[in-house]
């Protein structure tokens, strides 16, 4: 048996591993890191994984954090934003109610090909030295809690060998093997189940109408870029291009209220997206479009009982939890693990005491997975009401600009002194989140009878504030200057709030405020010229 000697060994070479090794070979390139991954490289592109979606805080580590926006602009798809289609049962898009862009925000995200976009960091990593072994199967995992080496046993090109780690780090997706080591699995509480296959060839949604007007929406007319959302109660259905040539599709359901019995196969699947949404259907039976791949999970959310250690090791991307794919926060999570790893790492280097932070850095990162959480539990038979649904949405996302991707952009999450300042905010910013998606949620069930989809397009470019929200992400700012920025953005979300409340309660007097009256009273709400323009029932 082979032996050899690492600085950290990463279990795992896909995205959050390869991600984490360069990240790591970038801030010390002294530091030696081997990668075992179980698929040999290069990988095929298009039907190789799922996850192909990048939001702000992702497709900032990637392009900036890591240097890699060259690749992006040139090999990946820049994405034209979320867009949703309330069109459940409905062959006419151009008359569903439309919420989206018509240009592209300040700060850019892209659609990924992951397996072009794997290849492409399995060279950087090697470009960096990084020992990079695709083809290699952990066979063992040894940890010390003392000061001894970690012992990883593999196996690579017919050979056993085994590598000492002071570090181990677990990055093998749902395999999970040091959750399984060491009986780290948590449920959540998050039933949904997910199908999804990639066809040949990219699904124009502009293809769906002729109507002048409805194509001239969007300048330029790519709604094809966008990640397109057809949404009906307790569901939605993705549409990602990528770059290979290829479009991504897959259903999301709350598993109560769309069994996955009812799309497990690729034929189930399809009399279910014909019934469900009958006009993508007959885009997809076009013979250009052939199957690339079906695949389906169960149950897909979960967490993680621990995910970082004084003991060094620790876990990244889905090895260790796992929200929704709704809003894409995949890669977000994997930048902000990466990031506490790599500063447990770098403490441990320098030889300054790491533990400590081990434990309020996987503090953090649970109080952002469980607020992330509330965002899709239990609110999936909202996803088909016309009304409520883009309520959330814009909601959705100004708690997101509000207050974590600012904290990341800014480069402060490993900030402690700084986060302890910001703590009253980030708590007044949760308490009014879990206020206000207690009030959708009664609001949506108030609902008898939902909006009748009507040809609206909601357009949040032209709402000036969110505008200028996503925008104030690419800002510098000092202490002072950013502690000011969120305190504005939490007051931001109390004039939301409040707008919110005002009109749930505008049609349901007696809906209950689910304690935002009480959160709401010592703040001024002095920004009533600001019109939500995101509710005008305009066209």
């Amino acid at each position: 048996m082979k032996e050899a000697a690492t600085d950290v060994v990463i279990l795992g070479g896909g995205l959050a591993g390869l991600s984490l090794a360069i990240q790591l070979k970038q801030r010390d390139p002294g530091i030696a890191v081997t990668v075992l991954e179980r698929r040999a490289h290069p990988v095929r592109e298009a039907a190789f994984k799922v996850g192909e979606s990048t939001v702000e805080i992702g497709a900032h580590y990637f392009a900036s954090v890591l240097g890699f926006r060259e690749h992006l602009e040139t090999e990946q798809i820049r994405k034209f934003g979320f867009r949703f289609f309330f069109s459940e049962g409905r062959e006419d898009i151009d008359r569903c109610t439309e919420l989206g862009v018509s240009k592209l925000l300040p700060a850019p995200s892209w659609q990924l090909d992951r397996g072009r976009f794997e290849n492409f960091l399995g060279e950087q990593a090697r470009a960096l030295g990084v020992d990079f072994r695709d083809g290699a199967v952990v066979r063992g995992i040894e940890l010390d809690q003392q000061e001894q080496p970690h012992a990883v046993t593999f196996e690579h090109a017919g050979e056993k060998s085994t590598v000492a780690a002071r570090w181990v780090v677990d990055a093998a997706g749902r395999a999970g093997l040091i959750k399984r080591k060491l009986d780290l699995a948590q449920s959540n509480g998050h039933d949904a189940n997910a199908v999804w296959w990639r066809v040949d060839g990219f699904v124009d949604p502009n293809q769906w109408s002729d109507d002048p007007q409805w194509l001239a929406r969007c300048t330029p007319p790519d709604r094809w870029r966008s990640t397109n959302h057809m949404c009906g109660p307790g569901y939605w259905f993705w549409l990602i291009p990528l770059s290979s040539g290829a479009h991504s599709l897959g259903i999301v359901c709350d598993a109560k209220m769309h069994p996955l019995e009812t799309m497990n196969t690729f034929e189930k699947a399809m009399a279910w997206v014909h019934e469900h949404q009958p006009q993508v259907a007959r885009s997809l039976e076009k013979p250009e479009h052939k199957l690339q791949d079906f695949l389906f999970l169960r149950h897909f959310s979960y967490g993680c009982k621990q995910v970082f250690s004084g003991d060094r090791w620790a876990l990244t991307g889905e090895a260790g939890l796992f929200l929704d794919p709704f809003y894409s926060p995949g890669s977000d999570f994997i930048a902000m693990s990466n990031t506490f790893i790599c500063d447990l790492i770098g403490k441990d280097r320098a030889g300054q005491s790491f533990a400590p932070y081990a434990d309020i850095y996987q503090q953090m990162y649970f109080s952002f997975y469980e607020n992330t959480l509330t965002l899709y539990q239990d609110q999936y038979p909202l996803f088909g009401d016309a009304q409520v649904m883009p309520v959330k949405v814009i909601w959705d996302y100004t708690y997101y600009w509000a207050l974590l991707a600012p904290l990341f952009f800014g480069e402060r999450l490993t900030d402690i002194n700084l986060i302890g300042k910001l703590r009253p905010q980030f708590l007044r910013g949760r308490q009014l989140n879990l206020s206000v998606q207690a009030l959708l949620r009664e609001w949506g069930e108030c609902n008898t009878a939902p909006l009748t989809p009507d040809a609206r397009f909601l357009n949040q470019y032209e709402i000036q504030w969110f505008h200028e929200m996503n925008r104030a992400l690419l800002d510098t700012l000092d202490d002072a200057g950013f502690i000011q920025r969120i305190a504005d953005n939490v007051a931001r979300m109390e004039w939301l709030a409040r707008e919110i409340l005002g009109r749930a309660r505008g049609e349901h007097p007696a809906i209950d405020g689910h304690g935002l009256d009480e959160l709401l009273q010592d703040s001024s709400g002095t920004e009533t010229s600001l019109a939500p323009v995101w509710y005008a029932d305009a066209a």
